[in-house]
């Protein structure tokens, strides 16, 4: 349909009609001045005609706009006039009404597509948005935004108050082109944020626009990639020096098999200390030397049974008793199953060690399940004595260990693999509950 032409034969058939009026208004003019009565009655009511059926049509006309503005702007845009049963007039107003109705339909259909285009993008990302005006309500946030405050519903700045008073001033506060940082403690543990925002007028408004990132992971990384550096020369420098006298050591021991008894002791022991201590060093180098983590989809249920027979089988605690939850129940992991292998088997030898041979109400939960954001998370708890605050810090620090004989190279080994898996290991351990918790997240 030609838009174009309808208007046009509106606009000219509007026009025919003020062309009647306006010739009957010269006419009974005409017949006025003539004093002719009778042409003046009937020139009268033709003009009277032609001036009502233009102000019917103006007004059914403006009803007709008005009713339309008024559905849209009700957000209704269902309705539609109807066309067929109608003077050409009317069907012609109709139809141009019916057009603009359309036209608006499809332009705030494709604002509110682009809306949720741009909504989808700003959830997708690792940086937490808040949009907020200068009195502190929210315009729009994020899900990882969300997620970094601890906040399901998040309208304004004073709820910030009962999660860290610092971090409700800062957002207060905070100005364009400003920077901060801080740290703030939730059921995930201490968390370091960084605060940047910028500035811009939304609806006549002047807003902020706060991005938050998480630099735990920035931290976490640079601290591992420090310790690998530190280790790989260590290890090197070590082996360097215990290989030879090893070497010599046993080499003496073959050539003079009638030495001196003391000297042999001495020699025996020189040997036996050098291989137990290339084999202490051994064990560090698998911190530094993680293979690329190789993914594929597994059944975690049936991965968690096998993880906990294994377990059983190299740790005799026969008493402890090992509850497993999964949900639900064919729930699937995307990782490498042997790297994985090694964290869980750990995590479950050390719950064991925790709550040792003499107790008898030992318990271990293994729990998986999905949270909000689709993450994989498997837990795995124990009720032995709790980990005390001051080694909570460092307990994934390598070489840091609580128990005689223990390397310290377990719990760093499986922040290495979850690092490298593009996952996290937490730890929550307290008094209140009586448990300790390793917490596994796989995004």
């Amino acid at each position: 349909m030609n838009y174009k032409n309808i208007s046009r034969k509106i606009y000219h058939n509007l026009f025919f009609r003020l062309f009647l009026l306006v010739g009957f208004t010269i006419i009974l003019t005409v017949f006025i001045i003539r004093q002719d009565w009778i042409h003046v009655f009937f020139g009268g009511i033709g003009w009277l005609f032609s001036l009502l059926f233009l102000r019917n049509l103006y007004k059914q006309n403006a009803r007709k706009v008005a009713f339309m503005f008024d559905a849209i702007d009700n957000s209704d845009y269902a309705f539609k006039y109807a066309t067929q049963g109608h003077s050409s007039d009317d069907a012609l107003v109709s139809n141009s009404l019916n057009r603009i109705t359309q036209i608006l339909f499809q332009a705030k259909a494709e604002a509110a597509q682009k809306e949720k285009y741009y909504e989808l993008i700003m959830d997708s990302v690792n940086t937490g948005i808040i949009v907020l005006d200068d009195q502190g309500y929210i315009f729009q946030t994020n899900k990882e935004a969300l997620r970094l405050i601890g906040l399901s519903v998040f309208t304004h700045v004073k709820q910030l108050h009962r999660i860290d008073a610092n971090l409700e001033e800062i957002m207060r506060d905070i100005r364009p082109g400003e920077k901060h940082q801080l740290s703030l403690s939730n059921e995930r543990g201490t968390v370091y944020l960084s605060i940047r925002v910028s500035g811009m007028t939304l609806q006549k408004k002047h807003v902020r626009i706060i991005a938050i990132n998480d630099i735990n992971r920035e931290l976490d990384e640079k601290e591992i990639d420090s310790w690998i550096r530190l280790t790989r020369v260590l290890t090197h420098e070590i082996m360097n020096s215990i290989t030879p006298i090893t070497s010599l050591s046993e080499t003496l021991l073959s050539m003079h098999e009638d030495v001196n008894k003391d000297i042999r002791n001495g020699l025996e022991t020189i040997s036996t200390t050098g291989k137990s201590l290339i084999s202490f060093v051994e064990s560090y180098r698998k911190f530094t030397h993680i293979p690329v983590p190789n993914p594929s989809l597994f059944y975690v249920g049936k991965f968690l049974e096998r993880m906990i027979q294994l377990a059983r089988h190299q740790n005799d605690y026969p008493q402890i008793k090992i509850q497993m939850h999964i949900e639900p129940a064919d729930l699937i992991l995307y990782a490498d199953e042997n790297l994985i292998t090694q964290v869980v088997l750990n995590l479950l030898k050390n719950a064991m060690q925790a709550i040792g041979g003499e107790r008898e109400d030992g318990l271990i939960q293994v729990k998986a399940y999905c949270n909000e954001e689709e993450a994989v998370l498997i837990e795995i708890s124990n009720n032995g004595p709790v980990i005390p605050a001051e080694e909570i810090e460092h307990i994934f620090v390598p070489f840091f260990t609580t128990k005689e004989g223990g390397s310290g190279v377990g719990l760093s080994v499986s922040r290495q693999i979850m690092r490298l898996s593009g996952g996290s290991i937490t730890l929550k351990s307290g008094i209140t509950t009586k448990q300790t918790t390793f917490t596994l997240t796989f995004p």
